[in-house]
């Protein structure tokens, strides 16, 4: 692995002239590196990041990898990874003319990464550095604690799909700590609504008592007169608005979160270490969600610039042919499976069209004549206004649920395939199950990242038993996996592990003719002393 030439490094700057004259927006400084097929595999594992942690699960998936290419040689073209300078790896196979081609693909996954809000917790953070440091962390750990750093590694892998990158945006434009009650906001908005429960004309003539005492007197002087008055009548509330702070700062964002601040075994000083491994992988996590939930417009955005400024280059000359073929191969739309390539490219196109000829309003939608709808044509132009706001506010899952329309599917003469087998010619038949947007749309959003949603029950969690909560979003969790997750989580706690979820039973039916049905059924997995037992609700 190296850095590119200084021919190569002036080409990339030119490139970044081009695309900043179009619109795209990055910082100066990048870096590039030429690497081999066999660097490329070394790095997959560990998400390209060169700095990243060393596990023993990297080192089997290399191992695989190289099994992989043997059987199956291919060439990647490049990668890049989201960091403070942005870092780009080019295979050392490429010739010029598709470097400069794979230029602009890159600057344009910068521009995203650098500009899509979903990332706008990495936005200061120099995370190879950061990577760096966790790793000399992880091998001193490892020189005094052994194996046992990777067993917490282990356990803590388990669970780092859902961490909450959701409430740690919130928490970015709204900080916690500008939002903690004062203690008569306290008492007003939750000792007397939650905790004794009083009338509301009572609510009402406490208001009324506290207003007259400020119309008298200075307004800290009545809010001092007020509290004792309070804590005369009483004398619980100091303690109970204590813990009420107590437990607003302490409530997790997430279940790494909640056990690295609460268990009471990692609390103790000997097991102190193994909250710095828990805080590494949560934050690894953190760092990489946001490109999970924005692969098909990432990749979208990318293949959108790097087609337009291609075609605009003038060393494109020469190399049309080889260029069509290549363009073609990343953005050709599968028939089967999905290429988040060609259907992210194909929504951008499709909404910055709709922009230009002024169909993204109210006006457009209520029009129900198919030969108006098609000759609607305002000519606005707003299309490159309207897919820049897709890179700076969209998801996956917002830009698929939004923009796959009937018009979108019948344009592009997209189906979901069905599958069925063909017992005369012992084989496997693909047919046209459907052309419908409500079908096409279902297939792609269920194909999407979707972790399940787990909470802790903070009413049956105490320092001998942590619950956890499943709330059912209409799949199942894999339950080959939940024992050793609930002994790893077991581990972490220090006790006993509770999670409760939903699972489907096949119910049998009472005459023949009749078909299997499912039911679901409310069940609770227990691990105690490293023994795993399910009861049903």
């Amino acid at each position: 692995m190296e850095l590119i030439d200084q021919r190569t490094k002036k080409i990339m700057e030119e490139c970044k002239e081009r695309a900043r004259s179009e619109g795209l927006l990055f910082e100066d400084e990048t870096l590039e590196y030429i690497v081999t097929n066999k660097d490329l595999l070394a790095l997959t594992p560990k998400f390209m990041i060169p700095t990243l942690y060393d596990y023993w699960v990297h080192d089997v998936e290399v191992l695989k990898e190289y099994g992989k290419y043997k059987l199956y040689p291919t060439n990647p073209y490049e990668t890049v990874i989201n960091s403070r300078p942005a870092i780009s790896f080019y295979n050392s196979d490429n010739p010029d003319w598709l470097n400069i081609m794979i230029f602009y693909h890159v600057l344009a996954h910068i521009d995203f990464f650098q500009n899509n809000v979903y990332f706008r917790h990495t936005w200061d953070e120099d995370f190879v550095g950061l990577a760096l440091a966790d790793k000399r962390l992880i091998e001193s750990l490892r020189n005094q604690y052994g194996r046992w750093v990777d067993y917490v590694i282990e356990f803590a892998r388990s669970i780092d799909n859902i961490v909450g990158l959701y409430d740690t945006l919130f928490h970015i434009d709204y900080p916690f700590e500008e939002d903690i009650p004062s203690p008569i906001e306290y008492y007003f908005n939750e000792f007397l609504q939650n905790e004794i429960k009083v009338p509301a004309h009572t609510i009402f003539g406490e208001i009324g008592k506290f207003n007259s005492l400020l119309d008298t007197q200075d307004e800290e002087i009545a809010t001092s007169s007020f509290l004792v008055d309070i804590n005369t009548r009483y004398p619980e509330f100091e303690a109970k608005y204590k813990n009420f702070l107590k437990q607003r700062r302490t409530r997790a964002v997430d279940l790494l979160e909640f056990i690295r601040d609460n268990s009471p075994f990692l609390s103790q000083e000997k097991n102190q270490w193994m909250k710095t491994i828990l805080t590494i992988i949560r934050n690894i996590s953190l760092y990489f969600a946001p490109q999970v939930r924005t692969k098909i417009l990432n990749e979208g955005w990318a293949s959108y610039w790097h087609d337009l400024l291609f075609r605009k280059d003038e060393r494109i000359r020469s190399h049309e042919v080889e260029y069509a073929r290549v363009n073609a191969n990343v953005t050709s739309i599968s028939r089967i499976g999905l290429n988040p390539y060609a259907i992210g490219l194909r929504l951008i196109q499709y909404v910055e069209d709709l922009a230009e000829k002024g169909k993204l309003n109210y006006e457009f939608q209520k029009i129900e004549r198919i030969d108006e709808r098609l000759n609607f044509n305002r000519r606005t132009g707003e299309g490159k206004t309207a897919i820049f706001n897709l890179r700076r506010y969209f998801s996956d899952f917002s830009l698929l649920n939004i923009f796959i329309t009937q018009e979108f599917v019948d344009l592009h003469d997209l189906f979901v395939v069905g599958v069925k087998f063909n017992p005369e010619r012992q084989s496997v038949q693909y047919y046209v199950k459907s052309r419908k947007a409500e079908d096409y749309k279902k297939m792609i959003l269920d194909s999407l990242y979707h972790p399940p949603y787990i909470v802790v029950d903070m009413d049956k969690t105490t320092n001998s038993n942590l619950y956890l909560n499943h709330i059912f979003e209409g799949k199942q969790l894999i339950k080959e996996y939940i024992p050793d997750v609930l002994i790893g989580l077991e581990y972490l706690w220090g006790n006993k592990v509770q999670l409760e979820t939903t699972e489907f039973v096949v119910e049998r039916p009472t005459s023949p003719d009749a078909k299997p049905t499912l039911k679901r059924q409310r069940v609770v997995w227990t691990s105690k002393d490293r023994k795993v037992t399910k009861n049903v609700l």
